[in-house]
């Protein structure tokens, strides 16, 4: 038995090592980075993904790292496939398809949700979206549960022929505690055929006639699922007093801080497996006159209890009657409030802490294009500023006020595209080289082809820097390749490098191509800041580096 401190996403990495994968296909996004960087040291520290057996790198973006998932199931090898929650909409096309296709090799979704909105555009709760598929979904409570439900999950996913979800929240993910892991499986050499036989072309191949077949097939395994969720042990049941909590997943250790010494006196229902089981939830009301639902993130299982007209002769409390909060993080002072348990102050608050919101990095190469840009732009009594996600969207801040919309992963170019179609001019949008890759490709496409008057900046930093830095897979010569087999005209794609000493040449390249009532492409190359290490310095793996290497018998 080996043991390690282990962040929850690295507990999740190490699961799925030793449930014997043979690839983790991911694209950066906080708080689900660090499982494919712990599968990546391992990697590395074995010479490779050939000598290791197992592949890890980025994909394009999600929609991508899911399908090349789905490819390894379909050619009979377990696969990992890990996002932030708002990855999963890009992925929901191949997510929700695969369900009727079904798994193969044993294929798992770690999906990371961000409650409270900590480097999120929202949060929204992935459970629902496993419902919406018809697919099982894990939801650990604690780093040893995130090992655990991990492996389990692809024993799951090959007994049922399904994808099956590990629901992750970012308070689970980023932080450490003791995990102890069993025996690793057995992985082959990853170029050898795998070890199960490649399914029915049929089943795979989803034109209506077999879709409707497959589809059948998903509605027909519900009951099973169900079944499984009853009987698998993974959620818990105890009845003891008429005073009862439904809890799930990270909020479980909040009820039991809360309860302390008086949890005998309560009943506990405790799900860590969805669908909810419903003959244990039926005894669990029957046998309760007030229940408490506590849940990180949106009211689903409180939502399910109460249907439409709620359960008469029953008090039932949680988010939607406001004794929760209905957004934000819970925490053990927000659940032991509404148990009506008040926990003891820790140590005297401090008041009136000054805000200090996130700004971009002293020496950072955006804030020399926004200089630029903004002071191009200023000849002008109303321009659109467009942006997306990055570390660039801080241009909103103060003293750049150069970002006025941050929607979606691509959606940058394609609002601009649509504001100058309304008369809006100039239209000016910055995307970073690697959102850039993940999907600011084909509304540039249709920009180029109709010659959109707007002048489009890729902030090219030669790295995904808002995640720590991991591969872009467009930068430097091979953006400009890309951008021009586009169709983006080489007379308008120009390269500038973003220093103070060229800020004169950069801003009047920029204000002609401003004027230029078309299609502009403008590259502001400078690498991060975070990316520039001495020739000389050695790179140490961090903490958070598998530490399943360093573990103690």
């Amino acid at each position: 038995m080996r043991a390690g401190l282990l962040l929850g996403d690295e507990a999740v990495a190490n699961g799925a090592i030793d449930a014997g994968i043979s690839g983790a296909f991911s694209y950066p996004g906080t708080p689900a980075t660090e499982i494919t960087e712990c599968i990546q040291d391992y990697v590395a520290r074995r010479g490779g993904w050939r000598q290791a057996g197992l592949f890890a790198e980025w994909s394009a973006n999600e929609k991508v790292a899911y399908e090349e998932a789905l490819g390894m199931s379909y050619a009979g090898r377990r696969a990992l496939v890990c996002m932030k929650h708002v990855g999963l909409n890009v992925a929901m096309d191949p997510f929700v398809n695969s369900a009727l296709t079904g798994a193969n090799g044993g294929l798992v979704l770690a999906v990371a949700d961000d409650p409270s909105m900590h480097s999120s555009q929202n949060e929204q709760d992935s459970r629902f979206l496993a419902e919406f598929a018809q697919v099982p979904c894990f939801e650990p409570g604690d780093q040893q549960q995130a090992y655990d439900l991990t492996r389990a999950a692809f024993d799951e996913s090959e007994r049922i022929g399904l994808p099956v979800m590990i629901r992750l929240v970012t308070r689970l993910c980023h932080s450490r505690a003791g995990v102890r892991m069993g025996e690793p499986n057995a992985r082959e050499e990853a170029l050898k055929p795998g070890p199960r036989p490649r399914p029915d072309p049929n089943d795979w191949t989803l034109v209506p006639i077999n879709a409707r077949r497959r589809f059948r097939r998903l509605v027909e395994l519900q009951p099973e699922l169900i079944e499984d969720s009853e009987t698998s042990g993974r959620n818990r049941l105890r009845l003891a007093g008429p005073h009862g909590v439904i809890t799930a997943g990270l909020a479980h250790n909040y009820v039991a801080e809360a309860l302390g010494e008086t949890a005998d006196e309560v009943s506990v229902l405790r799900i860590s497996q969805y669908p909810i089981p419903p003959g244990m939830l039926r005894r669990f009301v029957d046998h309760c006159d007030e229940i408490t639902v506590v849940e990180e993130g949106y009211p689903f299982i409180e939502k399910r209890l109460n249907g439409l007209l709620g359960v008469p002769g029953k008090a039932i409390r949680g988010k939607l009657t406001g004794d929760l909060p209905a957004t934000g993080e819970l925490n053990p002072d927000i659940v032991a409030a509404a148990l009506g348990r008040p926990l003891a102050p820790v140590g005297a608050m401090v008041p009136d802490l000054a805000s200090r919101p996130p700004q971009l990095c002293k020496g950072c190469p955006h804030a020399d294009s926004f200089r630029a840009i903004m002071e191009a732009a200023g000849a002008y009594a109303d321009p659109i500023l467009f942006s997306d996600i990055g570390c660039y969207t801080l241009g909103v801040m103060p003293p750049f006020r150069a970002v006025q919309s941050c929607v979606d992963m691509g959606s940058s170019i394609a609002m601009a595209h649509g504001a100058s179609r309304a008369g809006a001019h100039p239209v000016v949008c910055t995307i970073g080289d690697s959102t850039f890759a993940h999907s600011g490709m084909t509304p540039l496409i249709g920009a180029a082809h109709h010659d959109a008057d707007i002048t489009v900046f890729v902030l090219d930093n030669s790295t995904t820097a808002m995640t720590g830095a991991q591969d872009s897979l467009a930068c430097g010569e091979r953006l400009v390749s890309v951008l021009r087999g586009l169709g983006v005209d080489p007379g308008h794609l120009h390269v500038i490098e973003p220093r103070p000493q060229n800020h004169g040449d950069n801003v009047e390249i920029i204000r002609r191509e401003l004027g230029h009532r078309g299609l502009s492409v403008i590259i502001p190359r400078r690498a991060c800041i975070h990316i520039k290490r001495p020739p000389q310095q050695v790179r140490v793996p961090s903490a958070g580096s598998c530490a399943c290497e360093t573990v103690e018998p």
